[in-house]
């Protein structure tokens, strides 16, 4: 029988092997500093590239996106010459320019409506979780009806109805995918409001307000900001289909959704296709880069985000 006292029983260490005792370290946070694989500095590099067309592209652009680089010798589809690196679209524009005129359109609807969609979702996903049962489930439920409707026939209907234009599509986009955010948020907001940090800030007298600004916000943000890069893809394929179907950016305005749609008939009747292949290789590009960085800092996170997804 052990003959040590109850407080050297609580300190006792079992000795190694070797006969070298060390005390338990309590947990830590592993160090080391975030680093990109070679996909995601990949996905870097081509969204830098979009980016710096978006901004500094109506300044650099060959020709104004609705200019005829040949006027004296109009013709639709013309083959990539110079003077239209990459040809030209149905109405003998330059399809190089509208590339670059219409990359800051894109990307600046689909910004800005994520980050609408993003201040919408939070705010509401959020409030719901820490009020009260009854508030909670009358926006849950509202919610779960607007996330019952197809958004791509939802954006159609309201467009429709009240008229095409860059405002009406930024409110549209961050309305509809608000309802996904809202979600996740919520989620989020449940998980950690039943947390001990929590209940101890609840039990010092913090009040809610506090709680959410110094405890749920500051440990929701990290999933909220990696999940705002795929919805940001969503956003700008959604964008572009409407332009497609022909109710977003109008004509003679530039963005890529719509200059896949005004160049459809080079695919049967032109002889280049470069106009239609040169906007979709845009999107596609854009919207592979940005997931290759998403799924890089998912990854770095532990898989919590794909996990809580």
């Amino acid at each position: 029988m052990s003959t040590d006292s109850p407080a050297d029983q609580a300190h006792y260490v079992a000795p190694y092997d070797d006969g070298v005792s060390f005390d338990e370290l309590p947990d830590s946070t592993p160090g080391g500093k975030f680093r990109l694989s070679f996909t995601g500095w990949v996905g870097t590099i081509v969204v830098v590239f979009w980016l710096f067309i978006a901004v500094f592209g109506p300044f650099i652009a060959p020709y104004d996106e609705n200019d005829l680089p040949f006027p004296d010798a109009y013709s639709e589809f013309q083959e990539p010459q110079a003077g239209a690196l990459l040809g030209t679209d149905v109405m003998d524009r330059d399809v190089l320019s509208r590339i670059m005129f219409g990359a800051g359109r894109t990307m600046g609807i689909s910004f800005v409506a994520t980050v609408l969609a993003y201040f919408i979702g939070v705010v509401l996903g959020i409030g719901a979780a820490v009020s009260s049962p009854k508030v909670d489930m009358v926006m849950s439920r509202i919610n779960d009806a607007f996330l019952s409707l197809p958004s791509i026939m939802l954006g159609l209907v309201v467009v429709a109805a009240v008229g095409s234009s860059i405002p009406v599509l930024i409110v549209t986009a961050g309305v509809i995918y608000a309802s996904v955010i809202f979600r996740l948020s919520r989620a989020l907001g449940m998980e950690i409001k039943v947390m001990d940090f929590v209940e101890a800030a609840r039990v010092r007298g913090e009040g809610r307000w506090w709680i959410i600004r110094r405890e749920i916000w500051p440990n929701a943000a990290m999933p909220l900001m990696t999940d705002f890069g795929l919805r940001l893809i969503y956003v700008i394929l959604f964008i572009s289909s409407l332009s497609f179907l022909g109710l977003g950016v109008q004509p003679p305005q530039a963005d890529w959704g719509s200059m896949v749609r005004e160049n459809l008939g080079a695919l049967q009747y032109g002889t280049s296709i470069i106009p239609v292949i040169a906007p979709a290789i845009a999107i596609a590009t854009l919207t592979v880069a940005i997931n290759l960085i998403v799924d890089d800092v998912s990854a770095h996170s532990g898989g919590k985000l794909s996990n809580r997804l």
